[in-house]
């Protein structure tokens, strides 16, 4: 399957100049919610993670709020466990609602990997609440940076982003666009 032109039929892969929720800019955006919306494009994606982790014997699987729920539950599903997710509450991201994953194994997805500052925190929730993490899995891994855990990726693209006194995007004077949360 060509992971890269599903993505871009869906609208989810866009290129032109965007403004990221951290502040800085990008030739590439995600729009992740294209694939959210989408259940059978969900279903597919989120097989390709069941199939790599089937013969682990996860017995949940969390995802950090928002888009990471969504791919839980699909995860789970298909592989007849439970799901759950990590929510921030004061300041700090936990597994809370009576998810009871103590000393169980937990498999760990999101939706779009930039930073990790969300599955590194999720990953500390899932620690704090006695589970045992098997794996971290995500749909698209748009990561530059050298990270702190090894994630499996449907689909890896290391998309460059730029400070905006510095953007080469700015500077060829092409419009910039802001997308997420719109």
């Amino acid at each position: 399957m060509d992971i890269e032109k599903l993505l871009k039929e869906l609208m989810v892969l866009q290129e032109g100049h965007f403004l990221l929720n951290s502040g800085l800019h990008s030739k590439y955006y995600f729009q992740k919610f294209r694939i959210l919306e989408n259940p059978d494009a969900t279903s597919l994606l989120c097989k390709i993670i069941v199939e790599k982790y089937a013969g682990e014997n996860i017995e949940w699987v969390i995802g950090p709020t928002t888009g990471g729920i969504i791919i839980a539950f699909e995860v789970a599903r298909q592989l007849g466990v439970h799901s759950g997710f990590a929510e921030e509450r004061e300041g700090k991201r936990v597994v809370g609602r009576g998810f009871d994953i103590m000393g169980k194994r937990v498999l760990l997805v999101d939706d779009v990997l930039t930073t990790g500052r969300s599955i590194v925190e999720t990953l500390e929730a899932i620690r704090q609440k006695g589970g045992e993490v098997v794996g971290v899995a995500v749909l698209i891994d748009r990561s530059v940076e050298e990270l702190s855990f090894d994630p499996f990726s449907v689909y890896k693209k290391g998309v460059e982003n730029f400070d905006p006194q510095k953007c080469p995007l700015c500077k060829s004077g092409i419009q910039l666009q802001k997308l997420g949360g719109v």
